[in-house]
């Protein structure tokens, strides 16, 4: 074949091999389908920069053989091009060349490329300018609309479409039901389902398979399965999203079960079936089922060929507590990217393992060179939250703002998370009130954050004004608010929420919910109504509900109640040493030694051990740890530290600190019980910070378990005497100390609990005058009959009350605390 010459010369080898091109058309010039042929295949095989060079030539030919451009030359142009740019030159030059007059065909591909680079005012323009709009233009614009996810958008220009009469095909379909996802409409998802069925769409395969795909999203498993039951025909896609669905929805044995079904079928799994199925027995917790899943993806060759299939096991061993196994797939993989990262991260985090989740961050920013993505800044974030390392976390911060990642709302949310968890409160708040676009994450942040801080109120405040912008509150946000309501004792007003998120919002209550309430009434010192709510709730308690009540009968001392707790978890989760300790204190407390060597005895026999309590405070961008005891400390500075705690146990001392030997739980003498109380973790982590920071610097100390109440007491103390403040996180909320302006030293919750009972005692005490009346008034009449006075007269009458008071008082002074026994509160009197 001979070379046209009037084409490029870089083009002549491709036209001499082009094989297809032996026979042309006689109505159309040869050379200008040769150059559209060429363009169209420059740009399927994604050339440009040979494609617009054959546009310049066609542009720039001579006028003595034109070849004009056409309607054909700009759609495969269009598809090619790499810019915004590029697709405004080509839409400009199709302009100039009459082109889009009455072309639908070139018109549509010009919509796609605009929503292809994110340019929706530009699409709407062109779509807007098109004179004769066919189904395919529809399509192109609705599809462009869903992968720039203006959902609301789409349904909109679907309702356009249906008001103009154009009865959509099933590209359309497909196209708007996704939409339903990202708006959360399941009445649109049913709406679609019957445009399907009425237009002759529901008996297309991928239509069904987008059908199943979107009602697995939404939680609307029954009407997946109807939709699965009715198809005549499937295929690997079909499977994939009903055992999708089924996982997403939280029934991993269906989804197994599907699984079965598609191999009894006939039909191949391929890396997405194991990926879903990986992920449904990580959430069942079968550790026999995901080592088979990594054994068949071993077999494929999929655990190393594919990076996807390699991060999904890293993940499944993670979520199923086992970490060595998932660093052990981590090491194995060929292949690592930044979500292989992010993942192994967030498995750390998921086992409790903040330390070793920042050291494989660190370990991927030095040795790999990888940079952070929006999934990083997830994983990590939350890990300074939780060792309270704001330094480093405020590093993190600072990198976000630099890549621009801040804005994303999971990153400000993760943000806002780890000032209010490192005591910034001011700094979460401020954060917030800069976030552009406040969802619903950004709100459950500081909800949260401000009810850990105590300021239940605040908290509140914050929902009602959430409620006042239109959002919509989620199950997180409940947890949140019940937690807040919980630490400031605020038990009305618990209960009110509490029925509100199934009133008002339709939210089923989960095990969190339930966990929470019977916190808040354990806190409030009204275990009995505690106990009637677990009894009455219509789900089945699980451990962190009867861990709740176990915490609150170890607060108030309620060993009856307290056993039939230990029983429970005992039997829900025998390996939780955390429950046998709270068993062991509660014991402590109220003296009965027995129980507690009992206790110990049943942990020996089951080799379990027990948590150690550590306090962290970060200095000089580093995290120091310190152990309760002089025996796990050993520190470089500890002998500093154990002089300065004495120095400061001396100075509170001088200005009233007396320690409190209740809260040693061993059957010690009181000199040991000192050296116990002076060496409790928070302690060492203040005296570590005084030492190595400047006068009056802040001190932020986190500890994994409660402050105790001397603790408490002795920080408030020593606040004072540095001028510092002084801020410890425990297990459950923050404590602030600040010179005089202290919390109340055993929290606010438990002075309301104090309160209504001391208001108890004085009811009790009001019936035992009434009783004693009788003896006082015979005595007050002898006084008056000495004195000549009558005791009826109005003088006596004064007698009398002053009398009854006065014994009223000293008896009020006698009572130091009351304590619950054999159903009931009874006071122990001095």
């Amino acid at each position: 074949m001979r070379t046209p010459a009037l084409l490029p010369r870089g083009v002549e080898a491709v036209v001499v091999t082009s094989g297809h091109l032996r026979r042309l058309d006689p109505h159309v010039h040869a050379p200008l389908l040769l150059a559209n042929t060429l363009i169209s295949a420059f740009s399927r095989a994604s050339l440009p920069r040979l494609a617009l060079p054959l546009l310049r030539h066609l542009l720039l030919s001579s006028p003595l053989l034109p070849l004009r451009p056409d309607a054909f030359t700009f759609p495969p142009l269009l598809r090619a091009a790499q810019g915004p740019g590029t697709a405004a030159q080509l839409h400009a030059c199709a302009l100039r060349l009459g082109l889009l007059r009455g072309d639908a065909f070139a018109s549509g591909a010009l919509v796609h490329a605009y929503l292809r680079f994110g340019r929706v005012r530009d699409a709407y323009r062109a779509f807007d300018e098109m004179r004769h709009r066919d189904v395919p233009a529809w399509n192109a614009m609705l599809s462009g609309l869903c992968r720039n996810a203006r959902a609301a958008e789409a349904v909109g220009l679907f309702g356009r479409m249906v008001m103009e009469g154009v009865a959509g095909d099933a590209v359309t379909v497909s196209s708007v039901l996704p939409m339903c996802v990202l708006l959360g409409d399941r009445a649109l998802a049913l709406a679609m389902h019957l445009y399907a069925v009425k237009h002759g769409l529901d008996d297309e395969l991928f239509v069904c398979n987008a059908m199943i795909d979107v009602y697995g999203k939404l939680g609307m498993l029954e009407e997946v399965r109807k939709v699965f039951d009715g198809m005549s025909s499937r295929d690997l896609v079909t499977w994939n999203s009903i055992i999708s669905g089924h996982e997403q929805g939280g029934q991993v044995a269906s989804a197994v079960e599907m699984f079965c079904g598609m191999r009894d079928s006939g039909v191949s799994p391929d890396v997405l079936t194991l990926l879903s199925l990986a992920s449904a027995i990580a959430q069942c917790g079968d550790i026999c089922g995901g080592r088979s899943v990594h054994c068949y993806m071993v077999r494929r060759g999929w655990d190393v060929g594919d990076i996807i299939a390699g991060n999904a096991i890293v993940d499944m061993y993670a979520k199923l507590s086992k970490i060595e196994a998932a660093q052990r797939m981590f090491d194995s993989m060929p292949v690592r990217d930044a979500v292989s990262w992010n993942t192994l991260i967030t498995g750390y985090m998921q086992n409790g393992l903040a330390s070793e989740a920042i050291h494989v961050y660190d370990h991927m920013q030095k040795h790999e060179g990888l940079k952070p993505i929006q999934g990083t800044f997830v994983s990590v974030l939350p890990a300074y939250s939780h060792l309270g390392a704001l330094q480093q976390g405020t590093r993190m911060h600072a990198l976000s703002i630099k890549t621009g990642l801040n804005l994303d709302v999971y990153v400000g949310t993760c943000v806002i998370d780890l000032y209010a968890k490192c005591g910034k409160l001011d700094e979460a708040m401020l954060l917030f009130e800069q976030t552009p676009r406040r969802s619903t994450g950004p709100w459950n942040a500081v909800i949260s954050g401000v009810g850990v801080h105590g300021h239940g109120a605040k908290a509140l405040s914050l929902f009602s004004q959430m409620q006042q912008e239109g959002i919509s509150p989620d199950h997180v946000t409940f947890v949140s608010l019940l937690a807040a309501c919980s630490h400031a004792g605020l038990v009305d007003q618990g209960r009110n929420f509490f029925n509100m998120m199934q009133t008002a919002y339709g939210i089923k209550p989960i095990a969190k919910h339930y966990a929470c309430m019977v916190d808040m009434f354990g806190r409030a010192g009204q275990l009995d109504d505690a106990f009637d709510f677990i009894r009455n709730m219509p789900i089945k308690p699980d451990s962190a509900i009867w861990g709740a009540l176990l915490g609150a009968c170890r607060i108030h001392g309620n060993v009856e109640m307290g056993k039939v707790a230990s029983q429970n978890l005992f039997e829900l989760d025998p390996k939780n040493v955390g429950y046998y300790v709270l068993m062991s204190n509660m014991y402590a407390k109220v003296g009965k030694w027995d129980g507690v060597d009992e206790v110990r005895s049943l942990v020996r026999r089951q080799n379990l051990q027990k948590t150690p309590g550590w306090s962290s405070i970060e200095v000089k961008r580093s995290v120091n740890v310190f152990y309760s005891g002089n025996q796990m400390n050993i520190h470089p500075q500890h002998e500093e530290i154990q002089r300065e705690l004495l120095d400061l146990l001396a100075k509170i001392r001088s200005l009233g600190y007396v320690p409190d030997y209740s809260f040693v739980l061993q059957d010690v003498e009181e000199d040991e019980k000192e050296q116990i109380l002076n060496n409790h973790s928070e302690r060492l982590a203040i005296a570590f910070g005084i030492i190595n920071t400047p006068p009056r610097t802040p001190l932020h100390i986190y500890k994994n378990l409660r402050v105790c109440g001397d603790c408490h007491n002795a920080t408030k103390y020593i606040s004072k005497i540095t001028e510092r403040e002084i801020i410890v996180r425990d297990s459950n909320r923050f404590h602030h100390f600040k010179d005089e302006q202290q919390n109340f030293p055993l929290g606010d919750c438990l002075k309301k609990m104090l309160e209504y009972h001391i208001l108890k005692q004085q009811q009790q005490q009001q019936k035992e005058l009434c009783i004693e009346e009788d003896a006082g008034t015979r005595q007050s009449r002898q006084e008056a009959r000495a004195r000549g006075t009558s005791p009826f007269s109005r003088k006596g009458c004064l007698l009398l009350h002053e009398t009854s008071h006065v014994r009223a008082t000293q008896r009020l002074k006698k009572i130091v605390k009351v304590e619950w026994n054999s159903g009931t509160w009874r006071r122990v009197c001095a």
